[in-house]
């Protein structure tokens, strides 16, 4: 039996999971470049004009294409140069070094940059994969195009259909070359799977998730807080990113904001990263049911909690509504039921062991 399907009927046992058809679609798929990579292990790159097709896998929240990601990537070979990032961090990295580089010539930036990202990796996986920025949009064409040429290889996991993605942004047409190229070049799997797993993870829901506002809520995360930080008091720190400055009330690496701190202001992904890369855990306070008259902070909170979840941080909320009454707009509705299965997800035992498994590796 395939390594890739050993290892996944193990986590099913382990969870106590049934098998799910869709998922061993994906399961297949990534076998498959799994096996053709550590055939060609031995005079890697490539050096020749067809290399493996890498895998593309969409589907709802929760149906489990970070973790076959996560399975796939951990038994890539060892000396084999790999990276798994999330996609905005991806960007943000990418645009940073454009910036920083952008006395060369810009005909020949982008293509210098696909050469120095792939001195250091010969197997990228995307999670998250998502396209909302028109300057994202316009250089990932040409971007994967270089990287491809460079004998790249790309797994990316997302919510979207590689028909639908940026669907509505400015330009689009520009960007339709590149949903042709990852169509062409990477094998796409949909897991069309009903069950959301991560619901499934725990039935001890809510244990950081207080509602609706007012005192009661308040003394709650008081009480929450004054434990975690063992009553001592917070003190006001500031983080600086990129020359701004964002003030937080700490306690080692406990922090503590309100919604308003962090969604009613124009903050993005370098700030949210910021926050989980220098906070274990975030208490974020005085959430309000997002209507849609307030899309842009209900956007921002989807980023936010994106950034959290991906750092494995432990998150601590006070709202006015219950996870399913929380986002009651049009606009941002499929992207927020990721949210609220994250935020579910979050709650859970397996995820805190799993967080903690993080900190006792750093």
């Amino acid at each position: 039996m395939p390594i890739l399907q050993q290892k996944y009927d193990a986590l099913l046992a382990l969870k106590g999971w049934r098998a799910d058809a869709e998922q061993r679609k994906a399961v297949k798929a990534l076998g498959r470049l799994l096996r053709e990579l550590k055939i060609k292990k031995s005079w890697w790159p490539f050096g020749r004009k067809e290399t493996p097709k890498g895998v593309y896998l969409y589907g709802g929240v929760g149906r489990g294409k970070s973790m076959l990601m996560d399975l796939f990537f951990d038994q890539l070979p060892a000396k084999m140069l790999k990276r798994r990032v999330h996609f905005h961090q991806f960007m943000i990295e990418t645009h940073d070094w454009l910036h920083a580089n952008r006395g060369a010539g810009m005909e020949d930036l982008l293509p210098n940059y696909a050469r120095h990202v792939a001195t250091q990796t010969s197997v990228l996986c995307f999670d998250e994969f998502h396209v909302t920025d028109v300057a994202d949009a316009m250089i990932l064409g040409r971007l994967f195009t270089a990287l491809l040429d460079r004998d790249v290889i790309v797994i990316g996991t997302s919510n979207w259909a590689p028909d639908n993605l940026y669907e509505g942004g400015l330009q689009r047409d520009l960007f339709l070359p590149f949903i042709g190229l990852l169509k062409k070049r990477m094998e796409v799997v949909h897991l069309d799977s009903d069950t959301d797993y991560r619901q499934l993870s725990d039935p001890d829901q809510d244990v950081y998730y207080f509602y609706p506002l007012g005192t009661h809520t308040h003394q709650k995360i008081e009480t929450l807080f004054a434990e975690l930080t063992q009553g001592k008091n917070a003190t006001q720190e500031t983080l600086k990113i990129k020359g701004r400055n964002l003030d937080v009330m700490a306690v080692g690496d406990i922090a503590r904001f309100t919604f308003k701190q962090l969604c009613e202001q124009p903050l993005g992904a370098e700030d949210y990263i910021a926050v989980a890369q220098n906070y274990d855990t975030v208490f974020i306070e005085g959430v309000p049911q997002l209507t849609a008259a307030k899309r842009n902070e209900a956007k921002r909170f989807i980023l936010l909690i994106d950034c959290l979840y991906e750092a494995h941080c432990r998150v601590v909320i006070g709202a006015q509504s219950h996870l399913r009454g929380l986002y009651t707009g049009d606009d941002h509705a499929f992207e927020f039921d990721r949210t609220i299965s994250r935020l579910m997800e979050m709650q859970s035992a397996a995820y805190h062991e799993k967080r903690m498994a993080e900190v006792n590796a750093s």
